[in-house]
């Protein structure tokens, strides 16, 4: 069975501590918009007016208990993909501007990612693809992704 070459990764679902607080980092700084709320339990979040890119909740949430420990099996990060790197660049930009953390920034040839970390912990790539026909490849034709670092000044000032 092979997969088929359209198939996407439709949206990801989140347990938050503070619904309030993820909304407000999730469309406040990253801008997405807020397609349904279920009460104070469950939010729904898109960009385009999809139905949902971004499910946020708090079902069976433990909210004594704190982020999972570093290094635990569970989500690494999801990647928001931004239609090119002026748009990566602007959303960036909002975040500097909250003075929200940026842990780091890395080109891997096939696209330009900035990572950082949500109100609860989860990594979050935010992220653009450069053209297929850019990628790199070996001299055998295969991808050949790499990872090096940039800063958010350079993305910055170039864009």
């Amino acid at each position: 069975m092979t997969i088929p070459a359209a198939t996407r990764i439709g949206h990801v679902h989140l347990r938050v501590a503070d619904l309030e607080r993820a909304i407000g980092f999730y469309s406040g700084l990253l801008g997405l918009d807020v397609i349904q709320r279920m009460g104070q339990e469950a939010a729904f979040l898109s960009a385009g007016g999809y139905h949902h890119h971004l499910g946020l909740n708090t079902w069976g949430v433990d909210l004594e208990a704190g982020p999972p420990a570093a290094g635990t099996p569970g989500l690494y990060h999801f990647a928001l993909l931004y239609p090119g790197r002026a748009e990566l660049a602007q959303a960036v930009k909002v975040l500097v501007e909250a003075s929200w953390p940026i842990a780091g920034c890395l080109d891997h040839g096939v696209s330009e990612a900035v990572y950082l970390a949500d109100p609860d912990g989860n990594g979050i790539e935010l992220c653009w693809d450069r053209p297929m026909d850019e990628w790199p490849r070996s001299e055998d034709g295969a991808l050949a992704m790499f990872s090096r670092a940039f800063t958010v000044e350079q993305l910055l000032e170039s864009s």
